[in-house]
């Protein structure tokens, strides 16, 4: 199988206000049958109701309130922009769980929830460049290579 991910679906409580605070963040998207699509570089980011997201992947939606186990990242060039993404998150509507900061890996990252709890790290790392499109490439980090 190919390494890929090509669609990222966050199920949220109400689309409608989900696809608000992701527009007062600057996306742009696409609404149709109640779903709503981002391009997001070379994936896209999907916003589709809870219940029917857990009804179409067969999954029983056990309501669990707090942290999912998932983080989403958007990483970008510099601390600055770490600190102005944060703020314009947090006058969107989100919660910041963590303040932008110095890493322990030489960065700068910080956090915040969106109105579902969706975790977002928020992070400069000058160890992963940035192409100029955006898109990130792992570099090699000298460990063992999986296959």
């Amino acid at each position: 199988m190919e390494q890929r991910i090509s669609l990222i679906t966050l199920g949220v409580a109400d689309v409608a206000r989900s696809r608000a605070f992701y527009e007062r963040l600057g996306w742009r998207g696409q609404e149709t049958e109640g779903t709503v699509f981002f391009q997001a570089g070379g994936l896209g980011l999907v916003l589709w109701s809870r219940d029917a997201l857990a009804r179409d992947s067969g999954a029983e939606d056990t309501r669990a309130d707090g942290f999912g186990g998932i983080a989403l990242a958007h990483n970008l060039r510099s601390p600055g922009e770490v600190d102005e993404l944060l703020a314009t998150a947090r006058e969107a509507g989100a919660s910041v769980t963590r303040p932008g900061a110095t890493t322990f890996y030489g960065g700068y990252a910080g956090a915040f929830t969106d109105p579902d709890g969706h975790v977002w790290e928020i992070a400069h790392n000058p160890g992963f460049p940035l192409a100029e499109d955006g898109s990130l490439t792992i570099p090699d980090l000298g460990g063992t290579q999986l296959s």
